[in-house]
């Protein structure tokens, strides 16, 4: 039987010059680029939109390289961080070690920054695999729960995790699921105050999803009738200070930081990256708060994964 433990697991444009010049009428060579303003004229819409996709997918692989190339670098400094500490090159002193300490931590959140450049790159070239495996989920979250628990102990929060016996083994791919969770208990660790609560939890859902081959009549939303539940649910609770309702869209966008957050640390991709994997897995996750009270976000994962994903696994493999 699961049993409820505090911080572990349980169950485990330059200006125009002075004067008026003669105006000429616009002829199909001489056409601006830009009608009313910054607007496209039709003839060049589709060519606009070409060029800019060109020029984010280049802005994305530039990301992406740079965050590769600094990986190895990165991976020295910390090499040495860890030799230095590990006083096989002489003695230290007890401010040495407190230096070599920061120096460590910063680095950890240096490659997590990395880490998340990579993914995001991966993410927006198509370059996201699907590989759903039958397994526990309540063991995937203890997994992970057990190993943000140290952390959230060192800053006086406390982490719960109760088993569900209720959930059914299922094909889910672990990997991402932890890495959706992780960026969820990173987002609740930095937001809730010290002394805070987060929850972590799962539970079976009844997930009626519209019916795509039956398209509704205006005004109604036709849905599969469900008797039984047929997804996980999955929460991340908080007793942080809470997200105004008009951010609850915005807060999974890229680089979206909200405005009373910007000295936080982190470069706003957390929740892009959590909203992508879920979506890649064939579920949908969204955030319920008010300012003041907290923050609850929450996904849902089929049971029975969608072809179109496990399919899209097995064309990236």
């Amino acid at each position: 039987m699961a049993i409820l433990q505090k911080n572990t697991c349980a169950s485990d444009s330059p200006g125009l010059a002075a004067g008026t010049a003669e105006k000429k009428p616009a002829t199909k060579e001489s056409a601006p680029q830009h009608s009313d303003g910054d607007l496209p004229s039709p003839e060049n819409l589709l060519q606009e939109y070409i060029d800019l996709r060109a020029r984010y997918q280049r802005t994305t692989n530039a990301l992406a390289s740079a965050a590769h190339d600094l990986k190895t670098p990165l991976a020295i400094l910390n090499g040495y961080v860890e030799l230095l500490q590990s006083t096989k090159l002489g003695p230290i002193t007890d401010r040495q070690h407190e230096v070599l300490k920061d120096m460590q931590a910063s680095g950890k959140r240096l490659q997590q920054f990395i880490q998340d450049f990579l993914t995001f790159s991966v993410l927006e070239t198509g370059g996201l695999r699907v590989q759903c495996v039958t397994g526990d989920i309540n063991l995937c979250l203890s997994d992970v729960c057990r190993m943000w628990s140290g952390r959230f102990q060192e800053r006086g929060l406390a982490l719960y995790f109760l088993a569900n016996d209720k959930l059914p083994v299922f094909p889910f791919d672990s990997p991402k699921l932890e890495r959706v969770i992780s960026n969820l208990l990173e987002n609740a660790f930095k937001f809730t105050p010290q002394g805070g609560t987060v929850w972590l939890h799962a539970e079976p859902h009844m997930w009626e999803r519209r019916v795509a081959s039956q398209p509704p009549a205006p005004g109604e939303r036709r849905r599969q009738s469900v008797s039984q539940p047929n997804s996980v649910r999955v929460s991340v609770a908080d007793t942080g200070p809470g997200i105004p309702a008009e951010f609850h869209q915005e807060v999974f966008d890229d680089f979206f930081r909200l405005p009373s957050n910007t000295s936080t640390e982190g470069v706003g991709l957390g929740l892009a990256i959590a909203r992508r994997l879920v979506q890649g897995m064939g579920g949908k996750i969204w955030v319920e708060s008010e300012p003041g009270a907290g923050c609850k976000f929450s996904f849902l994962l089929p049971f029975q994964p969608s072809t179109a994903a496990v399919q899209k696994g097995k064309n990236n493999r």
